[in-house]
């Protein structure tokens, strides 16, 4: 493992008045052996001269020299590194938009910015100048096309897609062909798949499916992925090629922003950090000290939910350890026992489970999976938030009200079900009942019947939040609406008092 992340994981854990026992438990938890915790707590109680204390030939080299090797040693393994990566990229490596005007390389999962019309438009143009081979999902227009060289080589209708909202929904992003089979079986579905071309874990490209006798599935049903009909999967998957890069495109919410309105700072301290705003056209109602860097507790394990259903698969059971038998609020799992992924995001966000955290975390390892929870928040645009655990209980997990909302739209637009089971509220008839019973809903707010999902952070020392999405009343229609709070004594009664505040300024009824 990386001894530099464990260092700036150990500093960062101590700056935040994190004591050493929990510090050493926790890695040992993520998987790191005792002697290298120990031996970067040595290291790091020594100090910097004595990291750098280098001998040359017995003689005994000064902490600057020692630095300046340092340094020099580094920049050649990363001209080296560098040089290599280049040569081994070859033609998969593709610059596209970042920005307006900056290019990065290509970079493959799930990016949410492909929502937007105009932003899609500039990265596929920047493909096909670069004269690469690509396919093109559109899932608005329910189009897919293949280019060969920059040119379109073909274009066919799409026949089905994930239905939204549901597990199987298929976000915009970027992504490759991973494998091909002219026929493959699905153990999800129980059936076969011709000319099926695997772009994002359990989702592919495929004609028409059909059962081990022969007969074609029903039209509506679906498991999330692209069917065509088995003639164009055909002619799509002779022209395709593992590797090749999919750009997957849909547009789902409006972006513009309308004027801003504020609320009151009287109704809520004005300590309090807090946002609430339309998840659909981004109409603010009110807004304080929005970008105000907080600690955020518990809210993280919405985005430990969100990583867990897009890497993993939810059926997928975990073999429950000592180490993952942790304090948490209402304590629930046994060493020895198995239980599975969907299972355990029902406690995590339903009990807030630190036990469940640690569980989820186990088929990627914590350290990729804290590594992919600040890689989604970057793609989401989550600009000023960071992650440190899966559970939020290091203070040095943190972001702002403006970021949150970031997090609460993508959930909403694309995995609307993570809100639903924070309310107890999903589907669950592929799968039975959970074989945890009388689940507690620690995020109810009384006298609030039209949450349809969030998280509540409770803490001491003015530090709770909560981020909670709606469907409210707004003029003369239902809307989607997130507020946020962080820094709050009250979480909960600050986000009641901000509805009650959107319901009587904004509701026309």
């Amino acid at each position: 493992m990386n001894r530099r992340k464990l260092f700036r994981y150990i500093r960062e854990a101590q700056q935040s008045g994190v004591g050493a026992e929990e510090i050493t438990q926790l890695l040992l938890d993520a998987g790191w052996k005792r002697s290298d915790i120990e031996f970067a707590f040595d290291i790091i109680s020594r100090g910097r001269e004595s990291f750098l204390h280098v001998h040359f030939l017995h003689r005994h080299l000064s902490p600057k020299v020692s630095a300046g090797a340092l340094v020099a040693i580094l920049t050649l393994t990363g001209l080296i590194s560098g040089l290599y990566a280049r040569s081994t990229l070859g033609s998969n490596e593709l610059l596209v938009q970042n920005g307006e005007n900056g290019k990065i390389i290509f970079e493959y999962g799930s990016w949410p910015i492909l929502e937007n019309a105009k932003f899609f438009e500039k990265v596929k143009q920047d493909f096909i100048s670069q004269k690469a081979d690509f396919i093109e999902a559109d899932l608005s227009s329910m189009k897919l096309r293949v280019y060969s060289e920059g040119l379109l080589a073909t274009e066919v209708p799409i026949g089905s897609k994930g239905r939204e909202g549901s597990w199987w929904e298929t976000p915009a992003g970027l992504y490759k062909i991973e494998s091909m089979e002219k026929s493959h079986y699905s153990s999800f579905g129980h059936v076969y798949m011709p000319w099926s071309m695997q772009f994002q874990g359990n989702f592919f490209i495929h004609g028409w499916p059909y059962y081990a006798d022969g007969s074609p599935v029903a039209q509506g049903y679906s498991g999330g992925c692209i069917r065509l009909a088995d003639k164009n999967a055909e002619s799509v998957y002779r022209l395709a090629k593992t590797g090749m890069p999919v750009l997957v495109f849909k547009e789902s919410f409006i972006t513009n922003t309308a004027d801003t309105k504020y609320a009151p700072k009287s109704i809520v301290p004005d300590t309090v950090s807090y946002l609430a705003a339309d998840l659909q056209n981004n109409f603010v109602f009110a807004e304080h000290l929005s970008s105000d860097q907080r600690f955020i507790a518990s809210i993280t394990k919405l985005m430990t939910a969100l990583i867990a259903v897009e890497y993993i698969n939810i059926e997928r059971e975990v073999s429950i350890t000592s180490p993952m038998v942790a304090t948490t609020s209402i304590p629930r799992l046994s060493a020895g026992n198995k239980t599975s992924v969907l299972d355990l995001l029902s406690l995590l966000l339903l009990e807030s489970s630190n036990e469940a955290a640690l569980a989820i975390t186990s088929p990627l390892g914590q350290s990729h999976f804290v590594d992919l929870m600040n890689r989604k928040a970057a793609t989401i645009g989550m600009a000023n938030s960071r992650f440190t655990d899966t559970s939020g209980i290091i203070a040095t997990n943190t972001s702002t009200a403006t970021d949150l909302f970031m997090l609460a739209k993508y959930l909403y637009y694309n995995r609307s079900f993570v809100l639903h089971m924070s309310m107890g509220n999903e589907n669950r008839a592929a799968y039975g009942p959970s074989q945890y019973k009388n689940l507690s809903n620690l995020n109810e707010i009384s006298g609030l019947e039209k949450m349809i999902g969030g998280k509540v952070a409770e803490s001491s020392a003015a530090q709770g939040g909560m981020l909670a999405v709606f469907k409210m009343n707004v003029g003369e229609e239902m809307r989607p609406v997130a507020i946020i709070v962080l820094g709050s004594k009250d979480s909960k009664r600050d986000v009641k008092t901000l509805f009650d505040y959107v319901q009587a300024n904004f509701d026309a009824q």
